[in-house]
């Protein structure tokens, strides 16, 4: 349960991404939200129901 003011967005929200970081291991390239989201270096997620959100594609392709 998030104890932040105002509150952390839920992870099932559209702005998932704007909770407040709890724990960071950039040697291993992730981090975790205050939501249960698990973020990633390469900008993939992993939301708490398991569910995986794939990595946003930046610049053109070669």
């Amino acid at each position: 349960m998030c104890m932040h003011q105002p509150p952390c967005p839920p992870a099932d929200a559209i702005d998932h991404q704007a909770a407040r970081l709890v724990a960071y291991h950039p040697e291993q390239g992730w981090g975790l939200l205050c939501n249960g989201v698990v973020f990633f270096d390469d900008t993939g997620e992993l939301l708490p129901d398991g569910r995986s959100v794939v990595p946003a594609l930046s610049g053109q392709a070669a």
